[in-house]
């Protein structure tokens, strides 16, 4: 057993909660402001219905051995996700649907060997395609949130946080931390991270606030003896789209 089928399971579930909430929006709530400055709901939606068959590119790359890059260029993806903005909500759902149909079968069909496959992103570094699922559940998730549509980072399941925060520090941007340290209340802490204050929070919390996705609530300056202090604005997030050593063959289990 590996790492794949679990991988697999919080995938679909993710994706049905996702397409739950898609559902449930008006046209008048996909033309809305999306949580992601300069985008709206519809903005996010066709970005993740785009981002589904890049990843079917990937997993194509896997199957066949042949280089298929995510995307074209920068420029086809930006483009893509402008012009499937202002699809109907009905058109963005059957959108939705059919692309995480198509993903869902990709998978399902890869032949076990290609798993160990190396194939990239858009960024380097290069990594095997069991990561790719890791991938997609982090668009799916963090997404979930940017819709602004009442999914949030305390509904992320523990297995997603505890994942993310592991490679967030893993791929950690040592030269622009704005903190030294990290403590997970009632769990781990991660030192020498760069220079700042400490913080510490909820796990979720954390997490929100490493990936942009909240000013830092739940988070606070470790102070002791001192003034309270702000929550500095995180360093730079996924400046890496995977850790650079990841093993080939889909581990037992990840992290």
């Amino acid at each position: 057993m590996t790492v794949l089928l679990a991988l697999q399971a919080e995938l679909a579930a993710a994706t049905d909660r996702f397409l739950a909430t898609a559902a449930s929006l008006t046209d008048d709530d996909l033309a809305a402001p999306s949580r992601l400055p300069g985008w709206s709901r519809g903005h996010v939606l066709s970005h993740l219905a785009g981002n589904a068959g890049s990843h079917i590119n990937l997993l194509t790359w896997a199957r066949t051995g042949v280089k298929t890059p995510q995307y074209p260029t920068p420029e086809a993806r930006a483009a893509g996700i402008e012009a499937g903005a202002g699809r109907t909500a009905a058109e963005h759902v059957a959108e939705l649907e059919a692309g995480t149909a198509r993903l869902a079968a990709a998978i399902r069909d890869l032949p076990e060997a290609a798993w160990r496959t190396t194939v990239a992103g858009m960024r380097p570094p290069p990594h095997p395609a069991w990561y790719i699922l890791v991938r997609r559940l982090r668009e799916v998730e963090v997404h979930h949130v940017d819709l602004g549509a009442g999914y949030g980072p305390a509904d992320w399941p523990e297995t997603f946080v505890h994942r993310e925060l592991h490679d967030s520090l893993r791929t950690w941007p040592h030269a622009q931390s704005t903190v030294s340290e990290i403590s997970l209340r009632g769990g781990r802490t991660w030192r020498g991270l760069g220079s700042g204050p400490a913080v510490e929070g909820g796990a979720a919390d954390v997490l929100a606030w490493l990936i942009g996705r909240s000013d830092g609530e739940g988070v606070r300056v470790v102070t002791v003896g001192r003034p309270s202090m702000p929550v500095p604005v995180a360093p730079p997030w996924l400046t890496m789209p995977a850790p650079a050593d990841l093993p080939a063959t889909p581990p037992k289990d990840y992290p």
